[in-house]
C-alpha cells in the first residue's frame, strides 16, 4: 500500500480507500508519498515537523481553527486548510460556561466544598447583561445563538460592519457599554495584542473579559494590571504564555478563572472533524475546491 493520506486513527475509519493510514502505524521513512496530511490534534511539534519529509505533500488539513502555529512547518506550495466550524459548538459552550462560572461565582462555591463551607453570595445574572462578542466567525455566531435565550443583549463585532454585525472601527465606542467582552477572533497580525492597556481601560468597571480565542490576543501584563486591583474580572480558556507557569500571578488573582485550553476538546469534536476530513479528502480526490483554505 502507498500511503497518500495520513491521519489520526479515529479519522481514518471514516475515509474510504486503501491509500489511507494512521500515522501511528507509519514510520518516518515511509511518509515521502503522503499527499494529504492531518496533523495530530493537540499533538507535539513533531507532528508538524514531519511535513519536511513529505516531499509529495499537497494538502495540510489542520484539526484546529487556529493555524498560526503550523504555518512555519508547512512546505512551500502546500495548501493549508483549517477546521473552521468543527469547534464552534464546543468552544461556544465553554464560553457560556466561563461566563456563568464567573458571574454566579461557581468557582468560589467549588473551592468551599472540600471544607464543607456553606458560602453564600450575591451572584450576577446573565439576564439583562450586555455582551460584546469580538469575532464574527463561526464561534462568535454560535455563541450569539447560545447567549440570546439567556435574555441578555448580544452585540457581534467583525472586521467590517454588515447586517447583524458591527465593525471593529466601532470597538472604542462599544467597549464602555459592555458588561461582558468575549474574544473569539483568530490570532493574526491584526489581532495579536489587540487587548492591551488601552482596550482594557475602555471597559467599564466590573466588566468581565472572556478569552476563548488565543492567548496572544491579550497582553497578559496589561490584563494583570487591570484585574489585580479588582477593576476587571477575567475568565480565560487560553493564556500567554501557555501553559501558564505555576508561579504566574494570574493563577492567584481574585476575579480570575482559568481553564486549560479545552474549548474545542469535547465529544462534539470527533464526529465533526471526521465529517470535515472525509469531505475534504473527497474534494481533493475529485479535483474540487477545498473548504477553509487559509494559506
Amino acid at each position: 500500500m502507498t500511503t497518500q493520506i495520513l491521519v489520526e486513527d479515529y479519522i481514518a475509519v471514516s475515509i474510504d480507500g486503501d491509500d489511507v493510514a494512521s500515522y501511528v502505524d507509519v514510520p518516518l521513512g515511509d511518509v515521502s508519498a503522503v499527499r494529504f496530511y492531518v496533523p495530530p490534534y493537540m499533538g507535539t511539534p513533531a507532528g508538524f515537523e514531519v511535513m519536511a519529509h513529505m516531499t509529495a505533500l499537497e494538502v495540510c488539513q489542520l484539526p484546529t481553527a487556529g493555524f498560526e502555529h503550523a504555518l512555519a512547518h508547512v512546505p512551500d506550495g502546500v495548501t493549508v486548510c483549517n477546521a473552521a466550524g468543527v469547534h464552534d459548538a464546543s468552544t461556544s459552550e465553554l464560553a457560556v460556561g466561563l461566563i456563568l462560572t464567573s458571574l454566579r461565582e461557581l468557582d468560589t462555591f467549588a473551592r468551599a466544598m472540600p471544607t464543607g463551607e456553606w458560602r453564600v453570595g450575591d451572584g450576577v445574572s446573565l439576564a439583562d447583561r450586555s455582551v460584546l462578542v469580538v469575532g464574527a466567525g463561526g464561534i462568535g455566531r454560535a455563541l450569539r445563538r447560545r447567549l440570546e435565550p439567556f435574555e441578555c443583549e448580544v452585540t457581534l463585532v467583525g472586521r467590517t460592519a454588515r447586517d447583524g454585525v458591527r465593525g471593529m472601527a466601532e470597538i472604542d465606542a462599544l467597549l464602555p457599554n459592555a458588561d461582558i467582552v468575549v474574544l473569539a477572533v483568530p490570532l493574526n497580525e491584526s489581532t495579536r495584542g489587540l487587548v492591551d492597556a488601552t482596550f482594557l481601560a475602555r471597559m467599564r468597571d466590573g466588566a468581565l473579559l472572556v478569552n476563548v480565542a488565543r492567548g496572544g490576543v491579550v497582553v497578559t501584563d496589561d490584563l494583570v494590571a487591570e484585574v489585580g486591583p479588582g477593576r476587571l474580572r477575567a475568565a480565560l480558556d487560553v493564556t500567554d504564555p501557555e501553559p501558564l507557569p505555576p508561579d504566574h500571578p494570574l493563577w492567584r488573582l481574585p476575579g480570575v478563572f482559568i481553564a486549560p485550553h479545552v474549548g474545542g476538546d469535547s465529544t462534539a469534536f470527533i464526529p465533526r472533524i471526521r465529517s470535515l476530513v472525509a469531505d475534504q479528502v473527497g474534494r481533493w480526490r475529485r479535483g474540487e475546491a477545498l473548504r477553509n483554505v487559509v494559506a
